[in-house]
């Protein structure tokens, strides 16, 4: 997710370069593929990372932020906003580690980002104020759309939107594995699949109808259309849908009772 986040900011020139500086202490040779490609700052220092910066945004796993924020909270501007894109992790948790009033901003955008595609879900903290919101908005609108909600609805969102693309890609796939079976081509099969997934977005952008009735549109009695729709709905397809992405939404409170749990 970082990266999507850094090469959308940079594709849209929403920020320099020089004034994105990244750290990654787990896996080295990423980092160099980050400096060589985009041409940033980096370093193998959390410190040295966040020393000057007037924004830090925590893209690691969940499970890194209490050390990560142990390590770097004296060297941190207070007057700094902090944006966290951690999957269940509250602002509170954040606030509670950092030990002052810090301006934290919770947000899950999705590897869209990387095309100026996003859609970035954003809640504000205690004490991030009006124009830090505003801001982060701005920063956030570079890869994309963004929706504030209420934080109590950010594991919604995250199942829906942050991990959403995944399982879209995972249902195009069939498509091109149903594809290669009828004898298509991979040319033939990228041609017809974008551009029908390009128009499906489109449609579905420029109408009011609700996809129900979008789909319904498609189907005439015993046509091609209905006879697929008949084994979806004999495999309940839909419904296994929609508890996957009940399951990604329980997962991500799951991570933020695991990774929040109270200060000592």
């Amino acid at each position: 997710m970082a990266e999507a986040i850094i090469s959308g900011l940079l594709k849209t020139q929403t920020v320099s370069p020089l004034n994105i500086t990244a750290t990654n202490l787990e896996n080295t040779e990423r980092l160099e593929s980050l400096k060589k490609r985009y041409q940033i700052k980096t370093t193998h220092s959390r410190i040295e990372a966040i020393k000057e910066a007037d924004v830090i945004i925590f893209a690691m796993k969940p499970y890194g932020i209490k050390e990560c924020i142990k390590e770097i909270k004296p060297y941190c501007n207070k007057e700094a906003l902090f944006i966290s894109i951690l999957a269940g992790i509250p602002t509170s948790y954040i606030e509670d580690l950092l030990e002052f009033n810090a301006a934290v901003i919770r947000t899950m955008p999705n590897t869209s980002a990387s095309i100026g595609l996003s859609a970035t879900s954003m809640s504000k903290g205690a004490y991030a104020n009006h124009k830090q919101m505003e801001y982060a908005k701005e920063l956030f609108e570079a890869i994309g759309s963004v929706l504030f909600i209420e934080e109590e609805k950010q594991n919604a969102a995250t199942g829906i939107a942050g991990s959403g693309p995944a399982y879209f890609y995972y249902f195009i796939e069939a498509m091109y594995i149903a594809a290669e079976e009828a004898n298509l081509t991979k040319n033939e099969a990228d041609s017809l699949i974008k551009q029908m997934i390009i128009g499906v977005g489109k449609k579905l952008e420029s109408t009011n109808k609700s996809p129900q009735e979008l789909y319904q549109e498609i189907m005439s009695p015993k046509g091609t259309t209905e006879a697929g729709f008949k084994i979806l709905e004999e495999e309940q397809l839909q419904q296994h849908f929609i508890k996957a992405i009940k399951r990604a939404i329980q997962r991500s409170v799951e991570l933020g009772s695991v990774y929040s749990h109270k200060i000592e």
